[in-house]
């Protein structure tokens, strides 16, 4: 019996191209997975970010609540810094006087005393850059109303 041999140099080449396929295929895939973890870091920046004016517009409140300057004939504003990102502005507006119940929730006619409301409103501003407006800049505006019982003011 004869044995015949094949030569090696008539292969067909098809481990060659398995191999680049399967390295065409994990590069794609290691391409998408980098534009994924960009996507999601982003998103997490800007939910940091508003999170950040979320916070400020809070503390804008009760810094202007805290200083207990609450006027009928004036507005009352107060700006803060809060750090080289964020900053906020909080107003305290006078709305309108209404009569107070007094004993046993009458309706508080001829007891000299009134309720005054003001509507305090807080806007901040978280910005990625000190100084600069980008498209990634957050803000947040919060608003709290109240009431301040006092002497009824004298009528003209």
């Amino acid at each position: 019996m004869m044995y015949t041999q094949t030569p090696h140099n008539k292969q067909s080449g098809a481990a060659l191209v398995v191999g680049l396929i399967l390295l065409v295929v994990i590069t794609v895939l290691a391409v998408s997975g980098m534009n994924t973890a960009t996507t999601e870091l982003a998103m997490a920046r800007n939910d940091q970010t508003y999170e950040n004016a979320f916070q400020a517009a809070e503390t804008g409140l009760e810094a202007a609540l805290a200083q207990g300057q609450f006027n009928t004939l004036a507005g009352t504003s107060v700006t803060q810094i809060i750090n080289s990102h964020d900053e906020v502005t909080a107003q305290i507006a006078f709305e309108d006087s209404s009569m107070v119940p007094d004993r046993a929730f009458s309706l508080g006619v001829g007891s000299g005393i009134s309720a005054y409301h003001f509507l305090a409103t807080s806007i901040a501003v978280s910005r990625r850059a000190p100084g600069f407006d980008t498209e990634r800049d957050a803000g947040a505006i919060h608003t709290q109303a109240f009431y301040v019982v006092g002497p009824e003011a004298p009528t003209l």
